[in-house]
């Protein structure tokens, strides 16, 4: 059990459901730096490079490296670009395709 502020939680899930603790733009934004995440692990890896060949590659740092892919660090767009390219990937926009959230209109 994890007190957090003045309530206790027992799982993990008890935390992520807790509207109270996080609304949904923050999970949205939560989910989204994991999956990108995981895909940019899953690429390196896919490749056969460690984080020091990926951070020689793109002109980076191992440790800026390690620190991105623990999620210690949230990355600028151009330091995505210069780890993504010589993975053969880049960012792009593409339509979210999971229904609007109604939001409340102020009057």
């Amino acid at each position: 059990m994890k007190k957090i502020g003045k309530t206790e939680y027992t799982t993990f899930n008890d935390v992520w459901n807790d509207k109270t603790f996080l609304n949904e733009e923050e999970k949205a934004r939560i989910e989204f730096e994991v999956s990108l995440i995981g895909k940019l692990i899953e690429a390196r890896e896919s490749r056969g490079l460690t984080q020091k060949d990926l951070a020689e590659m793109s002109g980076l740092k191992q440790s800026a490296i390690a620190r991105l892919e623990s999620m210690r660090s949230t990355p600028q767009i151009d330091t995505l670009f210069k780890v993504l390219k010589p993975l053969g990937y880049t960012l792009a926009i593409v339509p979210d395709t999971t229904p609007p959230q109604k939001t409340k209109v102020k009057q």
